[in-house]
C-alpha cells in the first residue's frame, strides 16, 4: 500500500477509534465493513488501538487550577485530545521519549492545534517538532519549525519555550516562534514576552518581535504588524523585508513547496503578501512577481533565479 493510502488509512482509524469513546457508538457492521476492505486496514487499526492504550498506562500530570491552590488531576488523554482529533484530517507523529516527555511531528504543508490542559493551545505549523513535558505542565520545547502560542495567564506560572539555548517566557500573551536553519525568530500579537529573561532580558511588547541569528546572540527587535502575526494558520504570509531564502524555508513549512534559491537570489529583501492556496503555482507567481525575479519549474518545486 503506498503512503497516500496508508496515511488514509491511519485518519479513518483514528476517526474509529475516537467514534468507539462515544458510549452510544452502534456502527459495528460499518466499522466491521471497513476491516474487511483491506488487511492494511486491522493492522493499522491495531496500531492506533496500542497507541490508546499506551496513553491510558502512563502518569496523570499534576496541575494547578486557576481559582484554587489544591492540585487537580487532568487525563493525558485531554492533554493530547487537540492533537489526536486534528489526526482526523491529517497525522501527526507521536512519540513518548520516556522522562514523560512526547515529541509531536508535523510534515511540510501540515497545520495541526494542540490543547493544553491550562487552556492554552499551540497552533503547529508545518515541518514543525515540538516537545511536551509532562512533568513541566506550562514548558513547551521547539526543537524546529514555527509555533504560534497562545497563552492562559497564570499569576507566579508564567509558560516557557525552550528553543535551543534560548529560553521565552510569556506572562499571557500569543506569540509565534520560528526557528529556521540559522535563526530564531519571535513576533507578539497580544500581552508580553521575555526573551532570555536571565541573560538579555529583552521585552516584548504586542506589535514587536525579534530575531537572533546562530552565531551573532544579539537579539534585534523590530516593529511588526499584530495582525499579521500567525497569518500562516491563515493562509497569509506578510514580509516587511525579509530575505527570499526566509520566504522559501517559510513556503516550504507552511505550503509544502520544494523551492531551490539562487545564491545571489537567497539575501534579496522581499516586501510583500503571499496567499498560501492549493494553487501551488499561483503562489510561485506572486511571489517572482512581487520579488522582481523568475522561476523555474523543475521535476520537483521551483528553481528561483534572477
Amino acid at each position: 500500500m503506498s503512503d497516500g493510502m496508508t496515511l488514509k488509512a491511519e485518519e479513518q482509524a483514528i476517526d474509529w477509534m475516537i467514534r468507539q469513546r462515544d458510549p452510544g457508538f452502534d456502527d459495528w457492521d460499518a466499522f466491521t465493513a471497513w476491516l474487511e476492505m483491506s488487511p492494511e486496514h486491522a493492522a493499522v487499526f491495531d496500531r492506533v488501538a496500542s497507541m490508546d492504550a499506551d496513553l491510558d498506562q502512563l502518569p496523570n500530570p499534576v496541575e494547578e487550577t486557576a481559582f484554587s491552590s489544591e492540585p487537580a488531576r487532568v487525563n493525558r488523554r485531554k492533554w493530547l485530545g487537540g492533537a489526536m482529533a486534528a489526526a482526523l484530517v491529517g497525522f501527526i507523529s507521536f512519540s513518548l521519549l520516556g522522562n514523560n516527555v512526547t515529541r509531536i511531528e508535523t510534515i511540510a504543508g501540515e497545520q495541526r492545534t494542540v490543547a493544553l490542559a491550562d487552556g492554552s493551545r499551540i497552533e503547529i505549523n508545518g515541518a514543525t517538532v515540538i516537545e511536551l513535558d509532562e512533568d513541566r505542565p506550562r514548558f513547551v520545547r521547539l526543537a524546529t519549525g514555527e509555533a504560534m502560542f497562545h497563552v492562559v495567564h497564570r499569576t507566579g506560572d508564567p509558560f516557557m519555550v525552550e528553543v535551543g539555548k534560548a529560553k521565552i517566557v510569556d506572562l499571557g500573551t500569543a506569540f509565534n516562534v520560528i526557528r529556521r536553519r540559522n535563526s530564531l525568530s519571535v513576533a507578539v500579537s497580544e500581552g508580553l514576552v521575555l526573551y532570555n529573561p536571565q541573560r538579555e532580558n529583552v521585552k516584548l511588547n504586542a506589535g514587536y518581535g525579534i530575531e537572533v541569528w546562530d552565531g551573532d546572540g544579539s537579539p534585534k527587535v523590530q516593529a511588526v504588524d499584530p495582525l499579521s502575526i500567525g497569518g500562516w494558520s491563515k493562509g497569509q504570509l506578510v514580509y516587511n523585508g525579509a530575505s527570499i531564502g526566509q520566504v522559501a524555508e517559510d513556503l516550504g513549512r507552511t505550503a509544502g513547496l520544494t523551492l531551490v534559491v539562487a545564491p545571489d537570489v537567497a539575501a534579496l529583501p522581499f516586501r510583500g503578501a503571499l496567499l498560501v492556496r492549493d494553487d501551488n503555482q499561483q503562489v510561485i507567481d506572486d511571489l517572482t512577481a512581487l520579488a522582481g525575479i523568475r522561476s523555474e519549474k523543475q521535476k520537483e518545486g521551483w528553481l528561483l533565479t534572477r
